[in-house]
């Protein structure tokens, strides 16, 4: 009971607790549920200022200042605030006129940067229409994609369906299999070297050097002691290497990770080497577990012929590939298939969900399975090996070009990224979205990479190459070491 009480200043009022006490309390600090607070929200933040020194327009990035990468710092180069509607925002309009206006241009920036866009491993050439009836929906696959959960609006029936497409590809009998549709490559990675930790508790693992961040991001995680391993110059595995750094650990298990093209050179990895180096090191197959890493060339090398094979009739024990590189969804996403068998040694039932859960994540996007679905189905096997050939066509036709313009460059025989040498020009290379290592950078050439884009990416760089080098002080750099001297075009090689 609150009210006012003999003895009390006006200002203050009486509490009853639930013990029978009563306390004193001010008016102007006692909760009023039914009160108004004058200022709901903290002060607005400051405007990103832009190169030509203004707030407005934060698209646009300050090109005039160094880019900077530091950690524990963070350094904010452009910024979309977000801003509170004014009260007559209802009547007035103004705010949805200037978030058209904003995402108007964001559309914009968006087919500009897709014009120059070489250096990563993204299909850009897709058309999802007939999909954006379903925008409206959260569509979400919690638990095991085999088992309904209590949650009906899901896609399994989208995400089995991939799944066994990717089963068929990888030779492995539905009965035989579990797996799902993941967030991204890194999830397809970590989920495939946790199986292999819980099936090996005391396993090692080892990876070659060149072998994605996420495999070795993984061994962090979850606490496993790790190896690297050399590579040779076309960036696979070094099973020499290899062989040496299993001997003096014969008594514990192992758990390889295997690339099917590497991140930078795109190399893929001899899978049958991998194994009978194993073997010769006397593990039996009980004693491994091969994860391989697919993220791009794992959908593209089963439609190579002279490409080795990877499938699950060899003793591996998962696959994973990224659904948004050579398959192309417009977000990201993978596929990750184990053998059943092993994924019960870290599945656990969830009343919550009425399911059980084996995934890295708990809520797991429910669109992604969709767009897979539809353009698997739009394309299918065929259409695929089309897109594969056309790949290392132009991708061949890329190396030769930069060869032939004096340009240092590399193609492996089994991949469509081109290794090259890294422009000087540090705005050439944001420009064309180049990924870069040490002196290297490469393009990696996808379905959306036509001959005349590579034409002009070339001539551009002929030209910058003409205006870097133009003194003797300064030399192209020497990839011998990268690699390889034959592919070199430095002075002391060309």
């Amino acid at each position: 009971m609150v009210g006012s009480t003999v003895g009390v200043p006006e200002t203050m009022s009486s509490v009853e607790l639930a013990n029978g006490k009563s306390v004193v309390v001010s008016e102007e600090n006692y909760f009023d549920p039914t009160a108004v607070v004058a200022e709901p929200v903290p002060p607005v933040a400051e405007t990103a200022v832009t190169a030509d020194g203004h707030g407005d327009g934060a698209l646009e990035m300050n090109t005039e200042k160094e880019r900077e990468i530091v950690l524990g710092r963070n350094v904010h180069t452009t910024c979309l605030a977000v801003t509170e509607p004014d009260a007559d925002d209802e009547s007035t309009g103004d705010k949805e006129a200037y978030m058209a206006s904003v995402l108007a241009r964001y559309r914009k920036s968006l087919m500009e940067r897709t014009k120059q866009h070489l250096g990563y491993p993204y299909n850009l050439d897709f058309d999802y229409g007939a999909l954006a009836q379903l925008q409206h929906f959260s569509i979400n696959n919690l638990g095991d994609p085999f088992i309904e959960s209590n949650y009906g609006v899901h896609s399994r029936q989208f995400e089995v369906g991939v799944l066994d497409w990717f089963a068929r590809l990888w030779e492995i009998e539905k009965d035989q299999y579990w797996g799902y549709i993941t967030n991204c490559g890194t999830e397809g990675n970590l989920h495939g070297i946790l199986v292999g930790r819980e099936v090996f508790p005391d396993g090692i693992l080892y990876a070659s050097k060149e072998s994605h961040y996420s495999v070795f991001k993984a061994a962090r995680m979850y606490r496993m002691e790790c190896v690297k391993v050399e590579t040779l110059v076309t960036g696979e595995i070094d099973c020499g290497n290899f062989k040496t750094k299993l001997l003096p650990n014969r008594e514990k298990p192992a758990i390889i990770n295997v690339n099917i093209g590497t991140t930078v050179k795109g190399a893929v990895d001899d899978l049958d080497l991998v194994i009978q180096t194993l073997e010769e090191c006397g593990y039996s197959h009980n004693r491994f577990y091969i994860h391989c890493d697919g993220a791009l060339f794992g959908l593209m090398m089963p439609f190579v012929k002279r490409a080795p094979k990877v499938s699950f009739k060899k003793p591996i024990g998962s696959v994973s590939v990224s659904g948004h590189k050579f398959v192309g969804c417009p977000m990201p996403c993978g596929v990750q298939l184990t053998r059943l068998e092993h994924v019960n040694a870290l599945s656990r039932n969830v009343e919550y969900l009425a399911s059980r859960d084996a995934t890295i994540m708990g809520s797991r996007n429910g669109h992604a399975p969709i767009f897979l679905w539809y353009t698997l189905n739009r394309k299918g096997y065929k259409g695929f090996q089309k897109e594969v050939q056309k790949c290392l066509r132009n991708a061949h036709y890329l190396k030769d070009r930069l060869r032939q313009a004096g340009i240092s460059a590399m193609l492996n025989e089994l991949s469509s990224t081109v290794v090259f040498e890294r422009p000087r020009d540090e705005e050439f290379v944001r420009r064309w979205q180049l990924a870069c290592e040490r002196n290297m950078a490469h393009v990696v050439v996808m379905p959306s990479v036509t001959i005349e884009k590579l034409d002009d990416f070339v001539d551009e760089l002929v030209q910058g190459r003409a205006v870097w080098y133009k003194d003797d002080e300064i030399q192209p750099p020497c990839l011998a070491q990268d690699l390889g001297s034959e592919n070199c075009s430095c002075p002391l090689h060309s």
